[in-house]
């Protein structure tokens, strides 16, 4: 058990630079030899790693891969002197250095910028990069996307042949184009991270690994004065207050805690405090997003010593603007929650009324729960319990299952 979460978490932490690197290196033209490549490496490791994990697995992993290079060579070019020429020639210097750290991070940029081209279509460009970029797998997409997982496969497959047939380089974009492209990695980056937050893996509620990498990846853009924006400090301190409750999230037993039981002593004042500062910064800026508004509503919640103390007018407020800019289901959904906690049920159900569960796709248990939450601040229960039934049928995450199960059940009690 030990071992694979090892894996896992280096899978998530390695998974785009060693594609990224490797893309630089031969091409987009061999991308699919580049990304069999990876899922060989990370094989061999859970083999090897059976018995007994490398004091350093992380160095492992990139010398595996160097070692995985030169099979790629050879399926590329069987030509044996020019695999001899790389190993001992100048070449084989850049080729060594393309694995520092510095490169490392320069390949990961290329790769997020090259997967938001212009040329990809709006829709390709987000799925090709939670690949890519994040490793994830097509259901994992599906779900972050919430879209079937054959709509996410045509997705990657045109992406893959726009690459090729446009012969889109694996570089920067002018510095006039930049701030455009920035705006869709950010989004990309956010869907990283909200799948590790809230997961729609079938055992997992939280995926810390896939947090970590998102702050990992918002981190590496701020480092590169020709990206900090706006933009991009509230992203980051809108992950690191939701970060910081990650610990309070479940017990012990991985059963889903939700806000109002948690316990606020283990939430990571440290990360609340980073996500002060970088909202602070956000604003030293003149360019404005949703982000800034998400960041706010967290900062409410994270600021409330307890749940009956938050500042749900100020936050509904927030919610409204954030609806002006970016409307769609899940917050609406969001919204809805918030009247009924500002004991106003009649507005929370003439939103629901608007929503159909469908646009939800994979989600659509959200919107039952909710429902049911409805139901219940109007003395509801039957309605209650029917909502929750239904939305038990439709999660597919065991975490969520469990929760909403012993929360039907509790009404069932009354």
């Amino acid at each position: 058990m030990q071992e694979q979460q090892v894996i896992d978490h280096l899978f998530r932490h390695q998974y785009g630079k060693m594609v990224s690197i490797l893309t630089r290196i031969f091409g987009f033209k061999n991308f699919e030899l580049i990304e069999d490549a990876v899922q060989d490496t990370f094989a061999k490791a859970t083999v090897q790693w059976r018995t007994k994990i490398p004091e350093n697995p992380e160095a492992w992993f990139t010398t595996a891969s160097k070692n995985r290079v030169i099979d790629l060579l050879r399926k590329i070019d069987a030509d044996k002197n020019r695999i001899e020429k790389l190993k001992y020639s100048v070449s084989a210097i850049s080729f060594t250095n393309l694995f520092e750290k510095e490169e490392i991070q320069d390949s990961e940029l290329r790769m997020i910028f090259t997967a938001c081209h212009p040329l990809l279509n709006s829709k390709d460009q987000i799925a090709f990069a939670l690949k890519t970029i994040g490793g994830f797998s097509t259901s994992e997409i599906a779900a972050a996307l919430l879209l079937k997982p054959e709509t996410v496969k045509k997705r990657l497959a045109r992406a893959k042949k726009t690459i090729v047939d446009k012969n889109i380089d694996f570089k920067f974009p002018a510095k006039n184009k930049l701030q455009e492209r920035l705006h869709s990695a950010l989004e990309v980056i956010y869907l990283i991270f909200n799948e590790g937050f809230h997961s729609n893996h079938k055992k997992l509620l939280v995926r810390k690994e896939l947090c970590g990498e998102a702050l990992r990846l918002t981190k590496m853009i701020l480092s590169k004065d020709e990206l900090r924006c706006g933009a991009s400090y509230a992203l980051f301190s809108l992950m690191c207050f939701h970060s910081s409750r990650l610990e309070a999230k479940v017990d012990s037993d991985f059963n889903s805690i939700n806000l109002k039981n948690q316990d606020r002593t283990k939430w990571y004042f440290p990360l609340i405090n980073l996500g002060h500062n970088a909202l602070e910064k956000a604003e030293d800026y003149s360019d404005f997003s949703t982000y800034h508004l998400e960041a706010a509503i967290a900062a409410e919640h994270v600021k409330a010593k307890t749940f009956e103390e938050t500042n749900w007018q100020k936050i509904l407020t927030l919610y409204k603007q954030l609806q002006e800019n970016d409307k769609n289901a899940v917050v609406s959904l969001a919204m809805a929650i918030v009247f009924i906690q500002l004991q106003q049920p009649e507005k929370a159900l003439e939103i629901l009324e608007e929503l159909s569960p469908s646009s939800l796709e994979q989600r659509s248990y959200l919107y039952y729960g909710v429902k049911a939450k409805y139901y219940q601040s109007t003395g509801n229960v039957s309605a209650a319990v029917n909502c929750l039934n239904t939305a038990i049928t439709k999660v597919t995450n065991q975490v969520e299952k469990a929760y909403l199960t012993k929360k039907r059940d509790g009404l069932l009690t009354l």
